[in-house]
């Protein structure tokens, strides 16, 4: 990675006195996540300072609970009030169901402004990856359904989750191209989702995340967590109505040719792409698997997941049909399907152990967009410092032109990116 090389004075200072004085009030002006009683997902972009949040079909517009995290200390506000408004309790009922909220830092010093918009949906019948969702100065690529309802049904849309912001953090790539999650025009119909896995460089050995394997999936990404529990990072999951059947669609693959497990070549290991789908049982809106138990969870009532006999290399599109088979024990219950206490999700990866960074790097997985495919579906960034011990600091945007030498704060462990300064990373949940 390179760094950019600026001058003492400040970075110096800061350093010594955290030592020996009171700690500073903290300068972010951020929001980390947002959740409410009707919030399925809340899908924050950091670079253009928009949160698409995503509620059940039958959510009250004029009254959305909306409850943010902030960096501590920090405070929040709608930037025009609503009679409506009161407490946590929002008025999203104005045609564009969007409003604008503005973050103070706890030393008042920083603002960050961010159009909130909120999107009554339910999951679409199909996944086509034809269109990418419009974000001003995000460079990679964020994957968008969108089927429109009539008169009386809600509109069916889905904004799918990558680790592409994750992968920004290695400053591997400055262009679409080079993420491991992006759409290309030649799928089996029409557009398609290139998976790729890709080499995380020297931020990843440095934090010991040696891959990044190309994801796609239903849920949302926790940036935030992304280096500090990477596993938990990944949310999988929004409420479904219907009973699946299978998962359908077609795939291409081809292997890397060096299989790592955590940096370490590992011979006579070859790699595989995974394809899955989930239904569980979430008797509460905030509940959600991540990648720690999207497998395993007893709340799990069907999968249907490619077997390894089928994930092979194939330079043609190949079919699959991946048949939903109960689990734990379990049956779908009629009346909680209908309550919406069941939640879906999908997930596609470039390499079946990714998330445990096993893989092989430069290989990639298409797979194709197609209609009528059967029930229903187929498949600012705030940049991070991590010292030697294993701390998580967040590292926000100083002036660019500025140049402050980082040799002092060799002799404290610290790793820096480009353009940023450091501060200890506190967070609070706040409706205010």
């Amino acid at each position: 990675m390179n760094f950019k090389k600026w001058t003492t004075a400040l970075m110096l200072a800061l350093a010594v006195s955290s030592c020996i004085q009171d700690e500073a009030l903290n300068s972010e002006a951020a929001i980390d996540a947002c959740t409410g009683a009707d919030v399925q997902l809340a899908h924050i972009n950091s670079d253009s300072k928009e949160i698409n949040i995503y509620v059940h079909k039958g959510a009250n517009l004029a009254k959305q609970q909306l409850l943010f995290t902030l960096p501590d200390g920090a405070t929040i506000k709608a930037d025009e009030h609503s009679p409506n408004d009161i407490l946590n309790n929002y008025d999203f009922s104005n045609e564009s169901h969007s409003r604008t909220f503005t973050v103070t830092s706890e030393d008042g010093e920083w603002t960050a402004t961010y159009t909130v918009k909120v999107v009554p949906a339910e999951m679409p019948e199909t996944f086509h990856f034809e269109a990418l969702l419009p974000s001003a100065g995000t460079e990679y690529d964020i994957f968008y359904e969108f089927e429109p309802g009539t008169s009386t049904s809600v509109s069916r849309v889905a904004q799918w989750s990558s680790g592409n912001p994750g992968y920004k953090l290695t400053g591997m790539t400055d262009n679409r191209t080079g993420y491991p999650t992006q759409q290309v025009t030649d799928g089996y119909r029409g557009n398609g989702l290139k998976l790729t896995t890709c080499d995380t460089g020297s931020f990843g050995a440095m934090v010991q995340m040696y891959i990044a394997a190309g994801n796609l999936f239903i849920g949302s990404f926790d940036l935030a967590n992304a280096l500090k529990d990477p596993l938990r990072a990944t949310k999988f999951g929004i409420q479904y109505y219907k009973r699946p059947i299978a998962l359908k669609g077609y795939f291409k693959f081809k292997a890397g040719e060096v299989y790592t497990d955590e940096g370490e070549v590992q011979k006579d290991m070859k790699d595989r792409f995974d394809i899955y789908a989930i239904l569980y049982e979430a008797n509460e809106n905030s509940f959600m698997l991540d990648g720690s138990n999207s497998l395993t969870s007893e709340n799990i009532v069907a999968k249907a997941q490619i077997s390894e006999e089928a994930a092979v290399e194939t330079d043609e599109w190949t079919a699959f049909e991946l048949p939903f088979e109960p689990m734990n024990g379990k049956e779908i219950n009629k009346l909680k399907l209908q309550d919406g206490k069941y939640k879906l999700s999908i997930v596609l990866s470039s390499s079946v152990k990714g998330a445990y960074f096993k893989g092989a790097v430069g290989r990639f997985g298409n797979t194709g967009s197609r209609r009528n495919f059967l029930n229903p579906f187929v498949i600012g960034l705030h940049q991070f410092l991590i010292d030697r011990s294993g701390q998580l600091f967040r590292i926000f945007l100083l002036n660019p032109k500025a140049e402050i030498d980082l040799a002092p704060f060799q002799h404290f462990g610290y790793f820096v990116t480009d353009f940023h300064f450091l501060f200890p990373v506190k967070r609070s949940d706040t409706g205010r």
